[in-house]
């Protein structure tokens, strides 16, 4: 564990031959990082949300799988194969949502498959690509998505989807940065309960960077739009359909249909890594159940009476989409063709 004196939004730091990732359940009170050594502890990271994110999580499973090699690979051992892929398939069961994951994953094993020799300076060079193509994307998306908003006065996001889920930048956040450098831009977030990402992390980016922003709790975004202070609700994406059906963080499907009821477009921001052509529909995408304890207050736990329904994810029809922006381009109303063109 390392504790930084000085604030920063890194969350994902490699050094030559440990991972350090800045832990998001600590923010905003403390900046720690945590250094991981084996993929064990990163998977372990991944599924207890020290690191959380579509693509920051993509980007720490591929150092997970450099550490295990790192760890396995010697000349003398045989097994090391086996073990790397043992260790793989321990990250892929991190967390099931994120489609993000699994292509990263799948990156790696197929450099190792084709890695003669030592195959730890391929499996790192893979990974740390993986890492800078992810904030040359975000960077891209930041700049189409803020052409959409040119002439917005407001706009709400939801979760977070800045430097601490990406690479570096981000994706919804990102094109928020991007446009406030352009014009006056006013932005809300929620809070996004029950892990308060918006609270805890959209906020503190925000004030690192000197945006202002303005906090509201999940309840009034409806009463938000009614008033007109917002054009745009743009958000991320942990798994895109072929039709444009989008898995993000809980709430975003209520924040969409209020959206449509009040006139105010709807914008969806992840990079291509996040779309799944091999799912259809929103309907195949498995959406993660956390446990209730984490809505639970403790004297409630034990009430064989009282339970909590704890889904971590919902799926926003394409319908209800304005707008999907990728560092490939824009879709426009993704209900008419879905995202294949990409």
């Amino acid at each position: 564990m390392v504790s930084q004196g000085k604030l920063s939004a890194q969350a994902i730091c490699w050094t030559s031959n440990s991972l350090l990732l800045l832990d998001q359940r600590r923010l905003p009170e403390e900046v720690v990082y945590e250094e991981y050594h084996d993929a064990a502890g990163v998977a372990d990271a991944i599924a207890s949300m020290c690191v959380r994110g579509a693509p920051a999580i993509g980007i720490a499973a591929a150092y997970g799988v450099v550490l295990s090699v790192l760890q396995h690979y010697s000349t003398v051992n045989q097994d090391w194969r086996q073990q790397v892929a043992a260790d793989i398939a321990l990250l892929a069961k991190s967390r099931p949502t994120a489609v993000n994951l699994f292509w990263a994953l799948q990156r790696l094993e197929d450099q190792l498959q084709h890695s003669l020799g030592d195959p730890v300076p391929a499996v790192l060079a893979c990974a740390q690509q993986i890492h800078a193509e992810d904030v040359k994307a975000n960077r891209c998306m930041g700049e189409l998505g803020a052409d959409l908003l040119k002439g917005a006065k407001g706009v709400l996001t939801h979760c977070n989807t800045g430097s601490l889920a990406t690479g570096g930048y981000g994706t919804a956040l990102g094109v928020i940065r991007s446009a406030y450098q352009r014009q006056a831009l006013k932005v809300f977030t929620g809070e996004t309960r029950p892990w308060m990402q918006g609270l805890r992390l959209t906020v503190w980016e925000l004030a690192q960077d000197g945006i202002p922003v303005t906090l509201c709790a999940d309840s009034v975004t409806a009463w938000l739009m009614k008033s007109g202070a917002i054009d745009w609700v743009v958000v991320g994406a942990d798994r895109i359909a072929a039709n444009g059906d989008t898995a993000n963080k809980i709430g975003t499907y209520s924040l969409a249909v209020l959206a449509k009821a009040h006139g105010v477009g709807f914008m969806v921001v992840a990079p291509t890594s996040t779309i799944d052509l091999s799912i259809a529909t929103g309907s195949e995408i498995i959406i993660e159940e956390r446990s209730q304890d984490e809505l639970l207050p403790a004297c409630y736990r034990e009430n064989p009476l009282v339970n909590a329904w704890n889904p971590v994810f919902d799926i926003t029809p394409a319908a209800l989409i304005s707008a999907i922006v990728t560092e490939r381009g824009v879709v426009l109303n993704p209900e008419d063709g879905g995202v294949r063109a990409l």
